[in-house]
């Protein structure tokens, strides 16, 4: 733990310097970017700064109580002691309990993938049913939602679609997400009335910075296309969708619902970039067998994480065995109890671990 908040503590004397250059003021969005690191480590480091003149207190006294003084002097020393000890000890409970929410993508922004999974048209249909219950969260945190692709089908339903959230706490609320979803309901089209039981796979990515992920241009094969969803005449003009392949990994990304070929690249690139780091991580996380112990689940996207029983009202998350039987405001996007209760699972097992 020591050693850790010596290294934000190293961390955070940099950037006072890089933020007291007054040249970095011209590149307001570096500027801020720093400086928003900065007022992130500003607490720890503090409480850090406010330990270490304890112990140096404490080492003080206690020396003084193993040296000849005279009496009233060491009576004194006796005193202050135990009050110090006692205020060192709730500090560095207090340090731990700051570095076990401190999460380091907890600020970062996320892209959202939804695939229909088995069930048809069904499954289709629950995916965008998932969609609008993420873009309502979202909009209800205040959070901005950017569509990067999407395919649509002619139900009204989706065989995929990708998206980006953007906002305070958009990581750390939606990272659970992660998983295979399950509906049971009577489908529309069903004559006999018969429950079907359909699945929606999500994954939430961090939008990796800049600096955290180089790709080298020469990895890369970019095609244009002429899109063939619906957005206009103009789409079947001009080759307007972009097609990107990452020729190491075999990762291929395409997007096309912009209207222009440079900003369906951009977003290409965007969701290729996530997708890459993302794949980085679930390696080092099966690396890592101590950080696995304190996750939900075991971060496998094809585990079944959540069921939405439409009959009884039901949505029950079998990681944590947790269920609900407000399902109407759930799909509204009020699921802010299941992002509570999974939050406080896993800093509970965090707490075990360690």
């Amino acid at each position: 733990m020591f050693e850790k908040l010596k290294k934000l503590e190293t961390r955070y004397i940099e950037l006072e310097h890089m933020l007291a250059d007054h040249s970095l003021m011209a590149d307001t969005e570096k500027y801020n970017k720093l400086a928003k690191e900065l007022s992130g480590l500003k607490t720890p480091v503090f409480m850090f700064r406010e330990y270490n003149k304890l112990a140096r207190e404490i080492v003080d006294l206690e020396s003084m109580l193993e040296e000849k003084h005279d009496a009233q002097l060491l009576d004194m020393a006796r005193i202050e002691l135990p009050p110090l000890k006692e205020k060192q000890a709730a500090l560095e409970a207090k340090i731990k309990e700051t570095l076990k929410g401190e999460d380091k993508d907890a600020g970062k922004d996320v892209i959202v993938e939804i695939r229909q999974g088995t069930g048809g048209a069904e499954a289709a249909l629950f995916a965008a049913d998932l969609y609008r219950m993420y873009a309502q969260y979202a909009a209800s945190k205040g959070w901005d939602v950017e569509l990067f692709s999407s395919h649509p089908t002619d139900a009204g339903g989706f065989k995929e679609i990708i998206f980006g959230v953007r906002g305070r706490d958009a990581f750390r609320r939606l990272k659970f997400e992660s998983g295979v979803h399950r509906v049971q309901r009577v489908p529309a089209t069903e004559a006999q009335g018969r429950i079907h039981t359909s699945t929606a796979t999500v994954a939430v990515m961090v939008e990796p910075e800049d600096v955290e992920l180089q790709i080298n241009p020469s990895d890369l094969t970019v095609e244009t296309y002429r899109a063939s969803s619906a957005g206009g005449q103009h789409m079947q003009k001009t080759e307007s969708a972009v097609r990107i392949t990452h020729i190491p990994t075999g990762l291929v990304v395409t997007c096309q619902d912009e209207r222009s070929q440079g900003k369906n690249k951009l977003k290409a690139m965007r969701v290729l970039r996530t997708r890459l780091l993302d794949e980085k991580q679930q390696a080092d996380a099966k690396k890592a067998s101590d950080e696995r112990k304190v996750l939900i689940g075991t971060g496998d996207r094809s585990e079944k994480i959540r069921t939405y029983n439409y009959p009884d009202r039901r949505v029950t998350d079998h990681r944590i065995n947790y269920t609900s039987f407000q399902l109407e405001s759930i799909m509204d996007g009020q699921f802010e109890e299941f992002t509570d209760a999974l939050i406080k699972a896993a800093e509970e097992k965090a707490a075990a671990a360690e």
